[in-house]
C-alpha cells in the first residue's frame, strides 16, 4: 500500500514495523457539539483502519479527547457547571452522533484528565535534559534547542512565526517557546505538579498518550490537515527529544470542509453539526458524499451533493435486493472489481477509485441480471467491498407523512396500465408523483419494484 507521508511530501510504500499497525489520531476538544468537520476526520483514518484489517492486518487505533483547555473551561462557565460536566456531555454526543454513521470506534479513547502522570514523566525529563525550563510555575519547551524543528511544515522557526500572533507570556525565554505546562489561574481546574498547580499544555497530551497507548515512534499519526503547525510539529520537537526516536514513521492529514468557501471551524462560527446534518441526510449518504473526495482534498459542504447520494444509494440496495438467477452455466466473477478497488485503496486510500469500482460493478449485476445469468458471487462482493468503506445500505425509515404501501403499489398498478394503453407521459407523471414522495422505482423484465429514499 502506498499512502502520502506528510514529513516526505510522497507518497511511501507502507507496512507496520511490528507485528500490528499503531495508528494516532488527534481527536476533538470537548467543548461543543461535533461539526461534520470533525466527522470528516473521523471517518478517513476509520476507513484507513478498516481497509488495513482487510488486507491483514491488525491494528491499534488510538484517538484522544482534549478535556481540558481554554475552550473547556470557557464553557463550563457558560453553562455554569464543571469542566468535567462538560466534558461528559460533549463525550457522549461525539460518540452518539459518530455511531450514527457507522463509525467503528478506535481501540482506546484517552483523555487528557487521565493522563497528568504520565505528562508529568514527560515535562520532567524534558526539564531534566535542557529541552524545557520553568517560569513562574509553567514550563515552556526551548523550540530552538530542537534538531529539524520545522520539518513537518517544511518552515524554518522564523519562518513559522512571520504572520502568526505571539502572546506575550511573562517568563519566555524566547518567542516560538510553546507551553508544556500552564500555572493554575483563579476559579480554573488545576494538578499538583513540581511546578506547582496547574495543567498541562495542548500539545504534550498527545506525545504522552501515543507513547503511552502505543510505542515511542508510531507508525501512522493521523489529523486534519490544520494540525501540521503548530500542533503535530510540536509534537515531534517534544517527543523526539524525549526518545531521541523518530515519532511517527508517517504523518497523514486529511482536507479540511469548507462552508461556502471557509474552512469550517467553530472560532469563526461558519459550522453545521453533525447532528444537525443526520436530521436532514441518511447516515449513508453523509459517508458516501465524503468517500467520493479524496482524503487529503478539500471537500465543500452541499447538502444538494449529499442529497443526490441518497439516489446512488438506492442504485445499490437495489443490486443486492434483485432476484437472484440459480443457473450453474452462467455464472458472473467479480474479480476484476475487486482488483480495482484494491489498487485505489492501496494507492493512498484513493476512495474515489473505490467507489467507482463499486458502481462499475452494480452496473455489471444488473445488466446481467437482466440476461439471467448468476450474480450471486457478485452481490457478496459488492455486500464486501461497501462493508470496508463502513456502508450498511439499509433503507431508510420511512418518515411520518410517508405514502402507506397500499397507495404505493395502486399508483404503480395504475402506472402499468397507463404504459400498456402507451399512454407515456401520463405515466411519467406517476413516476414524478411518486419521486417527489420519495419513492424510487425500478423497472425489470419481472415487474416494477420500489424502495424508500
Amino acid at each position: 500500500m502506498q499512502l502520502y507521508n506528510t514529513l516526505t511530501r510522497q507518497k511511501e510504500t507502507f507496512e507496520p514495523a511490528g507485528g500490528e499497525v499503531t495508528l494516532y489520531v488527534c481527536g476533538i476538544t470537548t467543548s461543543g457539539y461535533a461539526h461534520v468537520g470533525h466527522a470528516l476526520n473521523s471517518i478517513a483514518f476509520e476507513v484507513l483502519h478498516r481497509y488495513l484489517e482487510y488486507r491483514g492486518h491488525k491494528v491499534k487505533r488510538v484517538q484522544n479527547f482534549t478535556d481540558i483547555d481554554d475552550k473547556v473551561i470557557a464553557r463550563a462557565r457558560i453553562e455554569k457547571t464543571t469542566t468535567e460536566a462538560v466534558a461528559e456531555k460533549y463525550i457522549a454526543a461525539f460518540l452518539e452522533d459518530m455511531d450514527a454513521l457507522n463509525w467503528r470506534r478506535p481501540t482506546l479513547f484517552p483523555r487528557a484528565t487521565e493522563e497528568i502522570p504520565e505528562i508529568i514523566k514527560l515535562i520532567s525529563g524534558l526539564v531534566e535534559k535542557g529541552f524545557a525550563y520553568e517560569a513562574m510555575g509553567s514550563v515552556y519547551f526551548r523550540v530552538r534547542k530542537a534538531a529539524g524543528y520545522g520539518k513537518l511544515s517544511h518552515r524554518s522557526v522564523d519562518e513559522m512565526l512571520e504572520g502568526t500572533r505571539v502572546e506575550p507570556e511573562p517568563g519566555k525565554e524566547d518567542a516560538p517557546d510553546f507551553a508544556l505546562w500552564k500555572a493554575s489561574k483563579p476559579g480554573e481546574p488545576w494538578w499538583d505538579s513540581p511546578w506547582g498547580n496547574g495543567r498541562p499544555g495542548w500539545h504534550i497530551e498527545c506525545s504522552a498518550m501515543a507513547m503511552r497507548y502505543l510505542d515511542e515512534t508510531v507508525d501512522i499519526h493521523g489529523g486534519g490537515l490544520d494540525l501540521v503547525f503548530p500542533h503535530h510539529e510540536n509534537e515531534i520537537a517534544q517527543s523526539e527529544a524525549f526518545t531521541g526516536k523518530p515519532f511517527a514513521r508517517f504523518f497523514a492529514h486529511n482536507g479540511l470542509l469548507q462552508l461556502s468557501g471557509d474552512k469550517m471551524s467553530k472560532s469563526v462560527g461558519n459550522i453545521v453539526r453533525l447532528r444537525d446534518a443526520l436530521q436532514q441526510h441518511s447516515a449513508d449518504a453523509i459517508r458516501l458524499w465524503m468517500l467520493k473526495s479524496h482524503y487529503r482534498s478539500p471537500l465543500l459542504y452541499d447538502d444538494e451533493e449529499i442529497e443526490s447520494q441518497e439516489r446512488a444509494l438506492h442504485r445499490l440496495r437495489n443490486a443486492l435486493d434483485g432476484q437472484a438467477s440459480e443457473r450453474s452455466d452462467g455464472v458472473l466473477d467479480p474479480g476484476r472489481f475487486k482488483e480495482r478497488f484494491v489498487a485505489g485503496m492501496d494507492d493512498d486510500l484513493n476512495t474515489p477509485q473505490a467507489v467507482a469500482a463499486i458502481f462499475d460493478l452494480v452496473r455489471q449485476i444488473n445488466r446481467a441480471r437482466n440476461e439471467g445469468l448468476n450474480v450471486t458471487q457478485c452481490v457478496a462482493m459488492l455486500r464486501e467491498l461497501t462493508g470496508v468503506l463502513g456502508l450498511t445500505l439499509q433503507a431508510p425509515e420511512a418518515k411520518a407523512d410517508a405514502l402507506p404501501a397500499g397507495e404505493i403499489e395502486r399508483l404503480i398498478e395504475k402506472r402499468a396500465g397507463l404504459r400498456s394503453e402507451r399512454q407515456f407521459a401520463e405515466a411519467d407523471a406517476v413516476r414524478t408523483q411518486l419521486e417527489a414522495r420519495g419513492i424510487a422505482l425500478a423497472d425489470s423484465p419481472e415487474g416494477t419494484t420500489w424502495t424508500r429514499v
